[in-house]
């Protein structure tokens, strides 16, 4: 996110000695993308940030994954998982590709450990719930409705201030604004749905309760040639000692209510929710909005073939109108394959008519690469949801059988 901050304490030219009062020098961390060739900040560290005393392995909760095959679409009850309370070792794995992995927790209140995603930037939507995200940046508020956007390696942990329903998006990649929203230079254009003022960074730098504390674990989450594995790092010194950093690379929070839907005479493609995006993958939201005016509109969508997608629709809030009879509800994830025609149930669109407002909130991210379910994504399904457009299954209904892994 090419918006610059500054917080805390930095020299005035960058690379140059930078000294506490007792006259000891700052250790300085360049946090960079893409090498040398794109967004970065500059940390000062009272401890050296690469002196670690010790390595294990970190057992990363289930990954596995089952094809959509044959090919269905799909509802998942995720109110109906059960996790354990932790935000981080707690989450489960609900769908994934190669791209982009969606997990779901409902934490309690203790604060997570220490942890750093070494593969992408994480984006997690607070479906409810409150608290703060400890980062080497500062800390982060975080409340209903909020996207918490991670860099790729910060180090952070999660403290909430009551139980908390997350719903993480983790890439292997950067996420970021759409770039049709941004200027050649980074800045959020007028036609953009939000802008830099809805974006809310660290306010001041996190230093450890105790500075002379060793021997403390980070969890790390990494890549190998053989898939996602998970090390227990152990480093010198607490990482929560940078008293000062800038740039442009930091976590921040985006709340969806303030967001700004764009709407038009007629209905609206999903491209006008968009709100980030990453490699091979879009953030989408669909909001409280005044719905299309022209006398003859049809206020749903109209059937469409994600012929380069799968669709996935996280329902969060309100009533949405498209879904009535499918047994959807707040808590419910829809899964629309590429390769299959979907739209509203067909009692919808004629109830459809005629409104002028829908209250409806839903979070929705498109993976241009086929989407496996998770283990929790088996656990959560509604084996009934694929026969509700035409209002019957197969003789004998679902069959569970179908989630082999051969």
């Amino acid at each position: 996110m090419a918006h610059y901050r500054q917080v805390g304490e930095v020299p005035p030219k960058r690379h140059t000695q930078f000294r506490d009062p007792e006259g000891r020098l700052y250790y300085e961390e360049l946090m960079g993308e893409e090498g040398f060739s794109s967004d970065s900040s500059l940390l000062y560290h009272r401890g050296v940030p690469s002196a670690i005393v010790g390595a294990d392995v970190w057992e990363l909760p289930d990954q596995t994954r089952t094809p959509n095959h044959p090919l269905k679409p799909r509802h998942l009850t995720l109110h109906t998982l059960e996790t354990e309370p932790d935000a981080v070792t707690g989450r489960r794995l609900v769908l994934a590709n190669n791209d982009v992995r969606i997990a779901y927790v409902v934490t309690g209140t203790d604060a997570s450990p220490l942890y750093r995603n070494a593969i992408g930037d994480e984006c997690v939507y607070v479906e409810t719930g409150s608290g703060t995200v400890e980062t080497v940046f500062g800390t982060l508020a975080y409340r209903q409705g909020d996207y918490v956007m991670v860099p790729r390696a910060t180090t952070h942990r999660w403290v909430p201030a009551e139980p908390s329903r997350l719903y993480a998006v983790e890439a292997n990649s950067h996420i970021a604004p759409p770039k049709r929203y941004l200027s050649r230079y980074g800045q959020l254009l007028e036609h953009a749905p939000y802008c830099e003022r809805d974006l809310h960074g660290p306010v001041g730098p996190l230093l450890a309760e105790d500075p002379d504390a060793t021997d403390v674990e980070v969890l790390v989450k990494h890549r190998t040639a053989a898939g996602i594995v998970g090390t227990r790092m152990t480093y010198a010194t607490h990482p929560f000692d940078v008293v000062g950093w800038d740039g442009c690379l930091y976590p921040y929070t985006f709340n969806i209510d303030d967001y700004m839907p764009i709407t038009g005479k007629i209905h609206q493609p999903p491209p006008v929710h968009q709100v980030f995006e990453g490699h091979n993958f879009v953030i989408c939201n669909f909001l409280p909005r005044k719905v299309d005016y022209h006398p003859l509109a049809v206020p749903v969508p109209y059937y469409h073939s994600n012929v380069d997608s799968d669709e996935v629709m996280f329902y969060v809030g309100g009533d949405y109108e498209a879904r009535k009879g499918s047994g959807i509800n707040i808590g419910s994830i829809s899964l629309h394959p590429g390769g299959h025609a979907h739209g509203p149930q067909p009692a919808a669109i004629e109830a459809s008519l005629g409104a002028e407002y829908f209250d409806e909130s839903a979070v929705m991210v498109d993976t241009f690469a086929p989407l496996d379910l998770g283990e929790a994504g088996v656990a959560a399904e509604d084996p009934a949801y694929a026969w509700t457009w035409a209002g019957r299954g197969p003789e004998g209904g679902d069959n569970p059988a179908v989630f082999s892994n051969s």
